[in-house]
């Protein structure tokens, strides 16, 4: 998932206009939410504000502006040719370096709070799981201890390579709510990580890719070893199996991207509860 702050500073850096559109509001249905942005350069932007006639007139507008900031309430009807019905106030910004540390700081403090996904594995199928999770709201640690088998450049600046052969060490430091996705080359380092996980128990997912069989044999496994039987529940195994029949990594990939998605958004739902609930 890359950031608008490194394709600003490339901006700044070749001497080029650009400006940042922020969704500073929004009432009733709309394209996108507040904080939404997009940078608009003189010939490419980067980000999105929703798209449509909205992003278009605004794409138009900051291309134009005379000042450093303007304010543009817009309602979403026939008058623009959009029909969410919604109302949108945008913040038009001229960049200069400090809108640029501005978006540094910002970009950096989300990040921090990302959900962790710690991948172990960089087979076929992790690399096409690494390259899905990319472009997502993720932090994903991928480890494994064959450093040849990773690729050379990183699918996404929100993916790290971790090259060890203490995989359970990771599991150790990961902060509570990770996820956990289990592909390693080995059956035997694959049971032992899910253990590892379930054992720590304050996962938000775990994920063992495999066959119904597996799972019986790990589960048997599990048991066998003390583990108990209803944590067992909230292991997902086989991994990315809403398409039973479809083995390719790559659709393996975006049915786990999904999973997930859907998994960290109801984490974040229910963390917020409290809190709504007492306000």
């Amino acid at each position: 998932m890359t950031g608008l702050a490194p394709v600003l500073k490339a901006m700044l850096e070749r001497g080029e206009r650009a400006a940042l559109v922020t969704v500073a509001g929004a009432r009733g249905s709309t394209p996108r939410e507040p904080g939404a942005r997009m940078l608009v350069g003189p010939a490419a932007t980067a980000g999105t504000i929703g798209g449509g006639r909205l992003e278009w007139d605004a794409i138009a507008r900051a291309r134009a502006m005379a000042g450093p900031e303007e304010m543009v309430d817009v309602p979403l009807g026939p008058a623009i040719g959009q029909c969410c019905g919604g109302h949108v106030t945008l913040r038009l910004e001229l960049a200069d370096a400090a809108l640029l540390d501005r978006i540094e700081t910002e970009e950096n403090a989300a990040a921090s709070r990302l959900p962790r996904v710690l991948l172990f594995g960089a087979g076929h199928v992790g690399k096409a799981i690494a390259s899905a999770l990319a472009p997502l709201p993720l932090d994903v640690l991928w480890i494994d201890g064959r450093a040849e088998e990773f690729p050379q450049a990183m699918p996404g600046e929100n993916v790290r390579r971790v090259v060890t052969d203490s995989p359970l060490d990771r599991i150790a430091e990961a902060p509570p709510g990770s996820c956990y996705l289990v592909l390693t080359h080995l059956h035997a380092l694959d049971f032992q990580i899910t253990e590892a996980v379930l054992r720590r128990g304050d996962f938000a997912y775990a994920g063992l890719i495999g066959s119904a069989t597996k799972r019986r044999r790990f589960e048997r496994t599990f048991t066998a070893h003390g583990g108990e039987p209803g944590v067992l529940d909230r292991l997902t195994c086989p991994i990315g199996s809403a398409l039973h029949r479809d083995k390719r990594p790559a659709v393996i990939a975006a049915l786990v991207a999904a999973e997930l998605l859907i998994t960290t958004a109801e984490a974040s739902k229910e963390a917020s509860e409290p809190a709504n609930a007492e306000a």
